[in-house]
């Protein structure tokens, strides 16, 4: 009967973890860094139509 190398699994275990949680962490920045980025162009928008408003409104 073969035993299993607890360690040589362990270690490649863990280069597996490392790839996809950093993949996971990167995919997580690139939708946070979106949603702001949404969020300031959407205030921006209403801002310039708040403007645009007030002019008319004169």
């Amino acid at each position: 009967m073969k035993t299993i190398n607890i360690p040589w699994l362990l270690n490649l275990l863990f280069i597996l973890f490392a790839f996809t949680l950093s993949g996971c962490d990167l995919v997580g920045d690139v939708l946070e860094f979106g949603f702001w980025t949404a969020i300031i162009i959407i205030a921006v928008i209403v801002l310039i139509v708040y403007f645009i408003a007030r002019l008319f409104k004169k």
